[in-house]
């Protein structure tokens, strides 16, 4: 894990630099998110136990929050944010294992996160709400259609970099407790490595839980936001 935080190897590949490791870590954590689905799903009960007890817990505790925020009409993307948050969750994860790194401690995989969740809200916007989405953006007066671009332009660099930046101290923080205690004294590493499991769940829910608040704004009709 400690090589990972402090260099990452890049590669050219048509003119464009690629970060292998970070690729590497993001396929990993896909196949790890869909061996829980196929874990979870092969053998479905009626009184679920084992996987398919903690992945059910999580869809419903999702389906509630999509519910809450954006009722019937954003039930279709109930997909889209359980994965988004159990890729989330896993990534976060496995950079606390040894020799491994997070991807998202890499920013370039909280950014182009952040980025398809901004590009869906603005497409779906306007997909479902059409000239009354962009009209939005010039209310109260048209004046302020500036400050509303540069908010909609500050929410995936926020985004972003609470993810990156919570991801990174974490496991730069683990390796140099791990490298100043001795072998005898491995309280306060194992204290952190339990902090930072917490941190990388709670990180995980405040970014699922912000892209759906920028979605329900996409989504809702005019009624239910005013």
């Amino acid at each position: 894990m400690g090589e990972e935080v402090v260099h990452r190897g890049t590669e050219q590949i048509m003119g464009f630099s690629f970060n292998m490791e970070t690729l590497y870590m993001t396929w990993l954590a896909m196949a790890i998110v869909l061996l829980i689905a196929f874990l979870a799903t092969r053998s479905l009960k009626i009184i679920p136990k084992g996987w398919q007890n903690v992945v059910e817990i999580i869809v419903l505790w999702l389906h509630e929050q999509l519910d809450a925020m954006m009722g019937e009409r954003g039930r279709f993307l109930a997909p889209f944010i359980v994965s988004l948050f159990m890729f989330l969750l896993v990534s976060n994860w496995l950079g606390l294992v040894p020799k491994m790194a997070s991807p998202t401690n890499d920013l370039n995989t909280t950014l182009a996160l952040a980025l398809l969740v901004i590009v869906m809200v603005h497409v779906l916007g306007i997909f479902m709400k059409g000239g009354h989405y962009i009209a939005h953006f010039f209310k109260p007066t048209p004046v302020f259609v500036i400050i509303n671009a540069i908010e909609e332009i500050a929410k995936p660099i926020t985004l972003a970099f609470r993810l990156f930046g919570n991801i990174l101290a974490g496991e730069i923080l683990i390796v140099v407790l791990l490298k100043l205690m001795p072998i005898w004294m491995p309280i306060p590493a194992v204290a952190w490595l339990a902090f930072s499991i917490f941190i990388g769940g709670v990180q995980a829910v405040i970014f699922t839980m912000l892209s759906m608040a920028y979605l329900a704004n996409a989504v809702k009709k005019e009624e239910e936001e005013s």
